[in-house]
């Protein structure tokens, strides 16, 4: 088998537009923290969420670290998080001296249970951290009620969710503060980078202030605070601007991907597809399913190594966060959370793939399920 035999899971789709943004901006000679590409993605990409203000930084997990910071958040205080999500969500509360507790998640969305976070509000809760697992939204209408109750900052990690909807509303601008990240596996990517939208413009103005070290932005070199060096460069938002540009056809073509492989993985009691709420335009970020029924353990890891075998990589869903060293015995196991985490599996997503590469997967996904079936009837 040749390298041209496999799928990864997944892959940037870059243009020759993005070639000739980022080679205007090398050319200008703005290829740090300032420019012109810089002003008009931040500018773009508020208005694409529905949002005030855009504050682009180097990456998505310093986008929630700076989010948190500019909050005052910090040590005693909790700030809730879904169990099962990317490390670096519990990470950012970790970086502020505070705790991140863990609630479960709903099995119609796998995002974050609005009556776990009910639970979870104590005394010392100061945000809650809803994560837009797999592309899908949760459920902000719930937690926003929620955090208003209780005074709450409400803040979506959408790092997974560029292009959703939920009734018609973009991500970006169904919190109260919103992250996204641009690392190279994303549904638009400058290989790294990220950003955080708000209509707060106290909080964004913070957050500008914290980007750039601190430093006055009425004079120079004065430092009223102690801040980050979080700033995007002119030349990752080149590529920005480029893959903004072309965002609604990467969506359209990362979505038929996702359609295909749903369509066509209905009849094998083998594989479930992500459910989808009601009212949501989920984004195509990872083609994301579940390998056998509920309370299933090891089958997702023998399908992903036969699929390798066959050329075709895939990616298990995330380890829950209460089992990582650094958070062990931060809370009991939950039950949602530790099911999907054993059997998600991530199939090949990215906007070029072509008809014909979907089927060659399909069939070696079938394939491969059929092997499984096979070794265990024997």
């Amino acid at each position: 088998m040749t390298i041209d035999d496999r799928f990864p899971v997944a892959r940037p789709w870059l243009s020759d537009l993005e070639e000739h943004y980022l080679l205007d901006a090398l050319r200008s000679g703005w290829i740090s923290s300032q420019g012109p590409y810089l002003h008009r993605f931040e500018n773009r990409f508020a208005e694409r969420c529905g949002a005030a203000a855009a504050v682009a930084t180097s990456n998505g997990t310093v986008a929630l670290h700076l989010v948190l910071a500019a909050a005052g958040i910090g040590p005693g205080d909790e700030v809730v998080v879904p169990a099962l999500t990317y490390v670096a969500t519990a990470n950012a509360v970790t970086y502020c001296g505070a705790r991140p507790v863990f609630v479960d998640v709903l099995p119609e969305s796998w995002c974050i249970d609005p009556e776990q976070v009910r639970a979870a509000i104590g005394p010392r809760t100061r945000a809650v951290i809803a994560v837009d697992l797999y592309g899908h939204p949760a459920d902000y209408s719930a937690l926003r009620q929620l955090c208003t109750q209780h005074g709450l900052l409400l803040v979506a990690d959408a790092a997974e969710s560029f292009g959703a909807e939920v009734d018609g509303r973009p991500t970006g601008g169904l919190a109260d503060v919103s992250t996204f990240s641009f690392f190279g596996n994303k549904v638009i990517t400058a290989g790294e980078g990220g950003c955080v939208t708000t209509s707060d413009p106290a909080l964004a103005e913070r957050m500008r202030l914290l980007r750039n070290q601190g430093m006055d932005p009425n004079r120079r070199y004065y430092f009223p605070v102690v801040g980050f060096n979080y700033r995007l460069t002119n030349l990752a938002a080149a590529l920005l601007c480029a893959q903004l540009e072309r965002a609604d056809e990467i969506i359209r073509r990362r979505d038929r991907v996702v359609a295909a492989y749903e369509r066509e993985l209905v009849d094998p009691p083998l594989v479930w597809p992500q459910p989808v709420v009601p009212g949501v335009r989920r984004a195509p970020w990872m083609a994301s399913f579940l390998v056998g029924p509920p309370g299933t353990d090891g089958l997702r890891d023998e399908l992903a190594r036969v699929l390798d075998r066959l050329g075709v990589e895939t990616r298990p869903f995330f380890v829950p966060i209460p089992q990582l060293p650094p958070y062990a015995g931060a809370a009991e196991e939950q039950p949602v959370t530790l099911d999907l985490s054993r059997r998600g599996i991530n199939l090949p997503t990215y906007a070029e793939l072509t008809d014909v590469d979907v089927k060659v997967i399909l069939e070696r996904v079938r394939a491969a399920l059929a092997t499984l079936t096979a070794a265990r009837v024997d």
